[in-house]
């Protein structure tokens, strides 16, 4: 297979922004769908994306935001939480699907970055450890700044017995109250942190018993084929994942893409008001959720599997 696309040879432009949620995207390159997440995006018409930052940002990693970058013809700031970590991982899809990518030193700390683009009136939208926003959230304490974030949704958390129905449970979660969930034991205490931070709006968390639920197979490539063309990230999403179906022979768990469609409209998602928490128990320890009013921290229970689409399929 020919690899998916090259990057345009003219320069690169800014998109003209017009009601559109502004957003900054923190993410990882250890999966697939967190970089077919920032494609789409990147074209979004209901999107600004103002940043990018990337945990934990090695070379490797800031090679391949920037390529994703170039395919979309766009200039968005890039940060890395730490460039000089030689272990940020790039699946071998990445370069299996855009063929080899070189790396790069072009970025800024994410931290600042963070702190210049994320404002009152914006949404941080986390799909990995948040390494970046815990040394956001310190580095405003250590010098007094009153950092104000519009609304946090993050990949990750879990929400079971006691929040979800029992009939809404998937079957692998069902009876289960805490769960292990790879992006905030990345970093519990920076996960920690921004839940108990006064200076953010909503926090809205995409839990894993209805992101597990969401599957790019073959039904939903059938559903990008004929919309296709009506953004470049569709067509590299379709290429990209048409390739994943026939080399895997099965779907994949498309976590961040709902996560990013709920931070583009929250009515995809039906949403518990909880207090979430971390119990150290096991390896890795486990986080779960209660109800709880007043918190301002919400978890998803349930999805519009239609309206998903949608979000994410607009032209």
């Amino acid at each position: 297979m020919p690899y998916i696309g090259s990057p345009p040879s003219e320069p690169a432009r800014s998109l003209t922004i017009v009601d559109k949620v502004a957003m900054v995207w923190d993410m990882e390159t250890g999966d697939p769908d967190d970089f077919l997440t920032l494609l789409m995006l990147l074209d979004h018409p209901r999107v600004d994306l103002r940043a990018v930052t990337v945990v934990p940002g090695s070379p490797a990693q800031i090679g391949v935001v920037r390529h994703g970058l170039a395919l979309l013809d766009r200039t968005v700031p890039v940060g890395a939480y730490d460039i000089n970590d030689t272990g940020g991982d790039v699946s071998a899809w990445h370069y299996e699907a855009f063929g080899d990518i070189p790396p790069s030193t072009e970025a800024e700390p994410a931290s600042e970055l963070l702190l210049e683009y994320v404002d009152a009136d914006t949404t941080l939208l986390t799909g990995g450890p948040n390494r970046s926003l815990g040394a956001a959230l310190a580095a405003a304490e250590r010098s007094g700044r009153d950092w104000r974030i519009g609304t946090w949704v993050a990949q990750g958390g879990f929400a079971g017995e006691g929040v979800v129905p029992r009939e809404r449970q998937l079957p692998k979660f069902a009876g289960k109250v805490t769960c292990p969930t790879w992006n905030l034991n990345g970093d519990p205490a920076s996960a920690l942190r921004g839940l108990g931070y006064g200076g953010m709006g909503v926090r809205r968390f995409v839990s894993k018993n209805v992101c597990h639920g969401v599957i790019y197979d073959e039904a939903m490539h059938e559903r990008f084929e004929p919309v296709r063309d009506r953004r470049r990230s569709l067509e590299l999403v379709w290429t990209a994942m048409g390739d994943y179906l026939r080399r895997r022979g099965r779907g994949k768990a498309f976590h961040d893409p709902l996560a990013a469609a709920c931070a583009i409209d929250p009515s995809i998602g039906t949403w518990a008001e909880v207090e979430l928490y971390y119990e150290k128990v096991g390896r890795w320890g486990e986080w779960g959720s209660r109800p709880r009013a007043g918190t301002g921290t919400w978890i998803i229970t349930d999805h519009d599997h239609e309206k998903f689409l949608d979000t994410m399929l607009a032209a």
